[in-house]
């Protein structure tokens, strides 16, 4: 027993250590980001909502059944005569409303599609989101890493400038400058830490967990060609601009709905009863309805709708506007970015051999201690801005696919499934009622899968 017990022991000890070496690449960062999201979540919980518009506008079709159970007790009156009790069924439907009804059911199923597509729109968000958390860890580590080879060069430097300090080749000076400077890489080291330690925090929210071995990715995804063709692909099909669509036609739907408001209902309605004493009646009726006034209501619906409409084009119209801004920008924040990571290469190239020279020329006494200080802190900042600008150019690859509207799951080949925005609809497109058709018991089953 005291064997199998250190077995499993070990195994646990190596398949910790096998989890922890495990690298964790921007694609299984993304799918963690996509299922763990609570702002999906919430979106898919409006998207349901929407989804349930079109059942209550399908049910307005449909007749509508009520019962009623009444009793009474007078008194004084005949003993027999002292109770009295009653039970109604009432039955009532619309026939024709001149289209109302219909005209709703459509604008429901445009508001539908329309929140599908700003859920899409949440999904690129998250999803930018995560790339842009992961490349502030990989960044920010790779400042501290940075940080910490530049404090072990001043403390070489450091211990150099002290020995040739004690056989007088540098004064007291040099030691000085060389103390000051370690003193300031340390404090660099300290801020560069925090910043790592900010970025897990917003990898942790981004992601669900906490950063483990990220791997820094090699090759971006693929974007358009030209800036005339991101620019058609966004306006063709950005969720942005789509659900802006569907607004459009769920207002022009509305102002349909408005004048129809103005025409008559014909409706029909019948009712059944029976007394406590067996005595039974029926009656059946039908109607024509029609408002002749209520105090320029329906009209002043009717105009508002008009000029919601009108608001809505314009919205269109302006979203076109900003999104072909927001890819004119990000392309222009990729072109500066690789141009600042080439730029970054050769000046890290140039910094290293004047260091080198700097450095060697040092140790024959032709440069001094502040000589190769300055050298190594030119080295270091280009270091730093070529990291700074690769991770730039990285992210600015994402953020241009996400103002083309292409930052999603499918577009990225995550290879996991996703959440289907037809299953709940589906269910609920004709209203069913619950516990009395079958369409209930399949909506009972798609609300489980969702573990509602």
């Amino acid at each position: 027993m005291k064997r199998l017990l250190l077995a499993a022991v070990a195994g646990c000890a190596m398949f910790a250590a096998t989890a922890s070496a495990r690298a964790e690449t921007l694609t299984d960062a993304l799918i963690a980001a996509y299922n763990n999201s609570n702002l999906l979540e919430q979106n898919r919980a409006l998207l349901r909502a929407a989804d349930e518009d079109v059942a209550q506008a399908v049910a307005e079709l449909r007749p509508i059944l009520s019962w009623a159970l009444s009793g009474s007790y007078n008194d004084p009156r005949p003993a027999s005569d002292n109770y009295t009790a009653a039970l109604q069924l009432t039955a009532q439907m619309t026939l024709y409303d001149f289209g109302r009804t219909p005209l709703a059911i459509e604008a429901a199923k445009e508001s539908v599609l329309a929140t599908r597509h700003a859920l899409v729109n949440v999904e690129q968000s998250v999803l930018l989101t995560a790339v842009d958390s992961y490349m502030e860890v990989i960044r920010a580590a790779q400042f501290v890493d940075l940080r910490r080879n530049n404090v072990r060069l001043i403390n070489s430097e450091l211990d150099a400038a002290r020995e040739r300090f004690e056989v007088g080749e540098v004064t007291r000076t040099d030691v000085s400058i060389a103390e000051a400077r370690l003193a300031a890489a340390r404090s660099s080291l300290t801020s560069a830490e925090g910043d790592y330690n900010v970025a897990r925090e917003a990898y942790k929210a981004a992601i669900g967990h906490y950063p483990n071995n990220l791997v820094r990715p090699a090759v971006p995804p693929k974007v358009a060609n030209t800036l005339n063709e991101a620019e058609a692909i966004a306006v063709r099909g950005h969720p942005l601009i789509l659900q802006r669509q569907r607004e459009v036609t769920v207002s022009e739907l509305n102002i349909a709905r408005a004048r129809a408001e103005l025409r008559p209902t014909l409706g029909i309605s019948g009712t059944a009863s029976i007394t406590h004493e067996d005595e039974a009646s029926n009656s059946a009726s039908l109607s024509l309805s029609q408002t002749i006034y209520a105090g320029g209501a329906l009209s002043s619906a009717l105009r508002q709708a008009i000029a919601v409409a009108d608001g809505d084009r314009a919205e269109l119209l302006q979203s076109v506007v900003t999104i072909r801004q927001n890819v004119a920008n990000a392309w222009s924040a990729l072109s500066v970015a690789i141009a600042g990571t080439a730029a970054g290469q050769r000046q890290v190239t140039a910094s290293r051999v004047a260091y080198e020279g700097v450095r060697e020329e040092a140790s024959l006494g032709a440069r001094t201690t502040l000589d190769v200080l300055d050298a190594e802190q030119e080295l270091l900042d280009a270091r730093a801005t070529l990291i700074e600008a690769e991770i730039q150019q990285f992210v600015a690859v994402y953020s241009l696919l996400s103002t083309m509207g292409l930052l999603t799951v499918d577009h990225l080949n995550l290879g996991i499934m996703t959440y289907d925005p037809e299953g709940y609809y589906n269910a609920v497109k004709n209203g069913p009622t619950r516990y009395v058709s079958p369409q209930g018991e399949k909506l009972d089953r798609v609300i489980k899968s969702l573990g509602k």
